[in-house]
Parts: C-alpha cells; structure tokens; sequence
C-alpha cells in the first residue's frame, strides 16, 4: 500500500502537519487522520461517516460511478451467472475460488452444521405467534452462544472458521423454523440430499404429512438474489457487526447485531416497501398520479426500489435481477395476478419517463428482489429474513477480516457536544 502524504494547515495556530495517504488497489485514497486530533486539538465531524474509511478490508469493492460490484475482485455479473451461492461463500471466507475438492469439503461442513439445538425449539414457543419473524431471529441467533461453546474463542482461527460455518449454514434453518412459528406448523428438519436453497424452501413450504418438490426455478431465483445480497461493503449492519466485534464479543452476538441494524425499514426493508407501495399504488391506471407524486418535493411518496444512494448510474445487481424477475413470473407467476402486472407496468413506464432517466433513478434489486419473493410464495415479513440468511456470508467475513486485522482497536468514535457546559447542582428547595 503506496503512500504519499497531504499537507494540513490550521488558519487559526498556523501550524501545519503531513497526513499519511493510503491507496488501495481500486477506489479513492484514503488520509490517516490519527494524528489529527494530538496535533490540532480537533476531532473530524464526519455523520454517517460518509467520507471515512472504518477499515481496511480486501472482500468487496463497489465503484457507484461505474456501477461495479466486485466481490474479491470477481464481478457480480460474472459470479450471478456462473457460480452458486455456497461456492461464492466460500470465496468471501478464504478469498479465492475453491477447486472441487475444495468446494466438495466445504459443502460436506455446511450442511454438517444445518441442524440447530433441539432445545431452541422451546425458545421459538416463548415468542406469540405474531412476532415479527426478525424479531425471532435477533434472539435465537444470539442465543447461539449459549449452545455452542466450542467456537466462542475469537483469538482461535479454528473456533472462528468453526463458527462462520454453522452461522451460515444455520440461518436458513433458523429462518424457516421463524416463519413455522408464525403460521402455526411444525418445523422441518433440513435434509442433507437438498441444495441450501432447495433446503431452505422445503424446510419453509413443506409438511410432514405430504411430499414437496422443490421448484428448480424458485431454487435458481433464490440462489441468485442471495449471490446479489452476500456482501455491500461497509453498509449499516456490517458496520454494526464490526463495531460489536472490535469489542471481541462473540460472533453469534456480532451477527445478532447486524440482523437489528438490517432490520431497520432505511436499510434491509427496502424490498417489503416496494410491496406496500404497490399496494398503496393500487392499480395501473393510478401509475400517472403516482410517479406525479413522485416528483413533487412537497410530496411525501417516494417511489420505492428506485435509484440506490450508493449507485449514481445503475445498479448492476438490478440489471440481474431483472431478467430473473421476469423468467420467474413467465414460469411461476399468475398472470393475471394485478400486483404483478402493476409492477411491470410501472417499471416500463418509468424507465421510459424523462425525469427518471434524468435522474438515474432504475429499479434497483430490491424492486425485483420483492416482487420474485412474491411469487414464490415468501409473506412480506419474511424479506428482510431473507436478506439476512444472504448476508451473513459478508458478516461473517468481514468479521473474520476485522478479527485477524493487526491494527484493528476498540471502535470508539468521538463527538461534537453541544450539550450545557459545567454547571452547579441547584437544591430543590431552592429551585424556581
């Protein structure tokens, strides 16, 4: 990693100081400011930390200009059409591409590991029935911790890579049990013959009473929109994972923190307000209104699955999804179903409106990622679930990254208080 420097003066003191620049291999140089504050006496003003790199990390880069996602370096249209879900899981954890007998052991570990405790099947019952399914899995993945103590050791690589596995081949298990839960059926045990995603359906869709075949379309959508979901850089929740992990608590309470941050309506929920907006929308002939709506300022609709704040052009997993939205709706969907048929509309209508255009604002993926959860049968308040079992696959690398960083600290962000300043306790007798 190359370094120049930059220099800094404080118009107040005069004093100047060199600030090291790091480059990466792609993307914007970054300025070491860690001498900033024991030099000037100030602290950065940074909210949201838009223009701060938390950390190093060689597991995704997104160029939002050139609308490229890279995934160690592989593109995701390459990686969407060429590889499955669990072998790109494999490339975010031990960073390059598996040989078969690589991608063979480790598909023998994952499904090893699909099972969960029996006795966390008495921990769902304590939730009611109509618990959000997020809600369930924020507690049962980290309770983790409580059943399995032989992966706990974060300074123990082994204990580490035991963990990333169970967490990512769990997730659908818990997932599923979630969504049981809420609809009153019993749980079904993961089969080892299935594919994850294959598992995950029939765990969700099936009954012990009558056999179920897994859809091979619904399975193919699956593990394409969980390849798209894998990793983002440093969004909320992963950012969330680092966070609670640079304080070196377990990584089953690190992902439990990432699943509440990406629970958030501004971060995981994108894809279940896409349906509430069709649904708000109503019917086709209401498009023109809406899109109006749209576009006023004043207005408070927003066109959801439109645009994305990190993709100034567009967004390359959309352009994916897109046409798998539209061979699952072909195969799957109905018709005639309105929803289905107002959401085409509306995509067609707004790719060809000038302001949109203008704009750059495309479907992105959680438009289509909503709309295929749709036909295949997923409730609305399973997306977000969903998106978790996907991401966990970055979590966990990210975390496994952070944990093996040299230089990784404590996270503990600095503040700009403008709260009173040092003042007397007044008794209260004495009080007005």
């Amino acid at each position: 990693m190359a370094k120049d420097t930059v220099s800094v003066t404080d118009n107040v003191t005069g004093k100047t100081i060199e600030l090291p620049i790091y480059h990466g291999t792609l993307g914007p140089g970054a300025v070491d400011i860690g001498k900033f504050f024991r030099e000037f006496g100030y602290v950065t003003f940074d909210p949201g930390f838009v223009s701060t790199a938390s950390c190093r990390s060689s597991i995704t880069y997104i160029d939002g200009e050139k609308g490229q996602l890279l995934y160690r370096g592989y593109p995701i249209e390459q990686l969407a059409e060429k590889s499955s879900f669990l072998e790109v899981a494999y490339l975010m954890l031990h960073s390059e591409l598996p040989s078969q007998d690589e991608q063979q052991a480790f598909l023998e570990k994952i499904t090893r590991h699909t099972m969960i405790n029996e006795s966390l099947k008495s921990f769902y019952q304590g939730f009611n029935h109509d618990a959000h399914p997020m809600a369930i899995m924020v507690g049962v993945v980290g309770s983790l911790s409580a059943f399995y103590h032989d992966s706990t050791d974060i300074r123990n690589p082994e204990h580490r890579e035991i963990a990333a596995h169970r967490l990512i081949a769990k997730m659908p298990t818990i997932a599923a049990a979630c969504y049981k839960h809420s609809i009153g059926e019993p749980f079904i045990y993961p089969q080892n013959a299935l594919s994850y995603c294959g598992n995950l359906l029939n765990m969700m869709f099936s009954m012990p009473c009558e056999s179920y075949e897994v859809d091979p379309v619904a399975q193919k959508a699956l593990d394409m929109i969980f390849i798209l979901h894998a990793d983002h850089e440093q969004n909320a929740s992963t950012s969330t994972i680092r966070l609670a992990g640079s304080s070196a608590a377990n990584p089953f309470a690190c992902v439990a923190s990432g699943i509440a941050a990406l629970w958030g309506p501004a971060h995981g929920g994108a894809n279940e307000a896409v349906l509430h907006m069709l649904d708000e929308i109503g019917d086709v002939k209401n498009i023109p209104k809406f899109l109006e709506k749209a576009k006023d300022k004043e207005d408070p609709f927003r066109l959801m699955g439109f645009g994305h704040r990190i993709y100034k052009n567009f967004d390359p997993r959309a352009t994916l999804i897109r046409k798998m939205c539209h061979e699952v709706l072909s195969k799957l969907g109905d018709e005639n179903d309105p929803l289905f048929e107002l959401a085409l509309k509306l995509e067609e209508i707004a790719l060809q409106d000038d302001y949109f255009k203008q704009r750059q604002l495309y479907p992105n993926v959680d438009f289509y990622s909503g709309i295929i959860y749709k036909v295949l049968g997923i409730p609305t308040n399973m997306f977000t679930v969903m998106f978790a079992i996907a991401r966990t696959v970055g979590w966990v690398a990210q975390w496994m990254e952070m944990i093996g960083d040299p230089d990784q600290r404590i996270a503990r962000p600095r503040q700009l208080y403008e709260g009173p300043v040092m003042r007397d306790y007044v008794e209260f007798s004495k009080r007005s």
